[in-house]
Formats: structure tokens, C-alpha cells, sequence
């Protein structure tokens, strides 16, 4: 018997003031995987995505986390599990260091110092933890951002338009540590992007949305080929 998919949802829906944010999405994310949600501006990519860690709550339907329903599971237990990478990161004051360490600071549980300076290594940002949060440009404040969510060791992350933010060269260099840390650190993620071209060099999969709804599913060329 094969293993279920890290990440499913079934018949996913969001109704919020009678108008429809998502509609019945079934999607299913394997382990080690880039699933790319695409679509245009509107078409529901950021709504889809905050329904998996439950920051939103479905009007119907559910997702599935290692097979368990996440209903079941505490919320900040599956916030860690499942971990967000913002557009803009928001972060805290002070240093690099308590940036990343923020997750395991305010859950009282020690602080592997080692494995924190290696993330920062990974992610380009060597020498960084000891310099101020508010100090650093735009693509570092993003790279923090991803170093603070995979320090909680997430089964899944989820990456919300991570460079859209930066201009084209930080957009790059983000784009290039993220795809290198997440294969050697063989991580699965949920990628929301409009980026044809980014989406086709980080994405094994994924789904078209149109007005909230599943417009293609599956292989990522005929995905980004759709109408």
C-alpha cells in the first residue's frame, strides 16, 4: 500500500461575505516536491494558501496533513508543521539571529546554535546573526524570512510569491539559495507564484486557478499552458 500524499485537500472551499474565494480545490502534494499554485492576479492563489495552515478556516471541506485530518491537529502544532514564507517578510526587532531563532525562543526550547549559523550559511547570509534586523536590504530581510520558517524544521512550506517583492537581482539570488536549500534539504513545498518562468524552473506540479477555481491540474507544462 503506497503512502498517502504529505499535503491533500478534497472539495476545499472559502466563502467569505457571499463571495467565493476558493472552490472545490483537490489537490494532493507528495513529499519532496515543488507544487506550484499559478494563476493571474484574483484568481485565488493566496487564498488557497492560507487555508493549508488554517491562518483561514473553510466553509467546507478539509486538508489533509501525513494523512491526518488538520482539524485534529493543535493549530500552532500545524503552523510549525506547515510553515509560511510571505511576500513582504515582517520581522521582528533585533538581530538576525533572534529573527530565525523566534519560532523556538517563544516556544521556550533551546536554540541549536550551530544549525542556525549553518541555515544562514545555506541561504547566503554567512556572518549575518549577530547584525541588526532593520539593517538589511530587502532580499536579506526575504532570505531571514525563509531561514526563520525552515528553522522549525516544517514537514511542508509554503512560499507565497517569495521574490515578488525584490527587484530582478535579489529576486534571482532568492530564488537560486531557495531552490538549492530546499534540495539539499530534500523539503516539500506549496509555491504560489504568476511567474511562468519561475514556476517552470522550481515546480515538479501543480494547478491553475481561475476565480478560485481548479482550471488545470497536473503536469506542470499543461498547467502554465492553460486557458
Amino acid at each position: 500500500m503506497s503512502a498517502p500524499p504529505l499535503l491533500a485537500t478534497r472539495d476545499l472551499t472559502r466563502v467569505l461575505d457571499g463571495t467565493v474565494l476558493v472552490e472545490g480545490v483537490s489537490i494532493e502534494v507528495r513529499a519532496e516536491e515543488v507544487f506550484v499554485v499559478f494563476g493571474p492576479s484574483g484568481a485565488g492563489k493566496t487564498s488557497l494558501l492560507r487555508l493549508l495552515n488554517r491562518l483561514d478556516e473553510p466553509t467546507r471541506g478539509t486538508v489533509w496533513l501525513d494523512g491526518t485530518d488538520y482539524r485534529d491537529i493543535e493549530p500552532r502544532t500545524l503552523r510549525r508543521r506547515v510553515g509560511w514564507v510571505p511576500q513582504a517578510p515582517t520581522l521582528i526587532e533585533g538581530t538576525v539571529a533572534a529573527n530565525v531563532a523566534w519560532g523556538p525562543t517563544l516556544r521556550d526550547e533551546p536554540v541549536d546554535d550551530d544549525r542556525l549559523h549553518e541555515l544562514l550559511d545555506r541561504l547566503g547570509l554567512s556572518g549575518f546573526a549577530q547584525r541588526d534586523a532593520d539593517r538589511l536590504s530587502g532580499g536579506e530581510a526575504q532570505r531571514v524570512a525563509i531561514a526563520r520558517t525552515l528553522f522549525n524544521d516544517p514537514d511542508l512550506v509554503l512560499l507565497d510569491e517569495p521574490a515578488s517583492s525584490l527587484d530582478a537581482a535579489a529576486a534571482d539570488r532568492v530564488e537560486s539559495l531557495l531552490q538549492e536549500v530546499m534540495a539539499d534539504l530534500s523539503l516539500t513545498a506549496v509555491l504560489v507564484t504568476h511567474d511562468a518562468g519561475r514556476a517552470r524552473r522550481m515546480g515538479h506540479r501543480g494547478v491553475r486557478l481561475q476565480n478560485g477555481r481548479v482550471a488545470a491540474l497536473g503536469a506542470l507544462d499543461a498547467v502554465l499552458q492553460a486557458s
